[in-house]
């Protein structure tokens, strides 16, 4: 199991340092990676693939990094072990009348004065 457990985390840290160079190349106000080389002469060349190929990276990487940790958790987890289930406290009745010794009646205590 710890070899699954550590190819998986291999690969989202693979996956992860992609997804950091992927977002540093791109550049926040549009320009990216195609505004990098060469300015307004490189519109010519495809500047709109190069955008659409980041963002799809981007997404891509992030979803196969959440998948991964889904899969990872899924595949490695421990299955619980069943605790045994604690007998149900017995039920407290009000208690059965004791009967004297010899007779089928319950039997009658003499009542104690009270300060005796």
């Amino acid at each position: 199991m710890s070899t699954i457990f550590t190819l998986f985390m291999i690969l989202i840290m693979i996956l992860s340092v992609l997804l950091i160079i992927i977002v540093m190349a791109q550049n926040p106000k549009g320009g990216g990676l195609s505004g990098t080389f060469g300015g307004t002469s490189s519109a010519q060349f495809g500047v709109q693939r190069t955008n659409d190929f980041m963002e799809k990276a981007t997404w891509i990487l992030g979803g196969s990094i959440v998948f991964l940790i889904l899969l990872s958790v899924i595949l490695t987890a421990k299955p619980s072990i069943a605790l045994p289930q604690q007998a149900a406290p017995a039920r407290t009745e009000s208690p059965a009348p004791q009967t004297a010794p010899g007779t089928n009646s319950p039997a009658t205590l003499p009542a104690t004065p009270a300060g005796n």
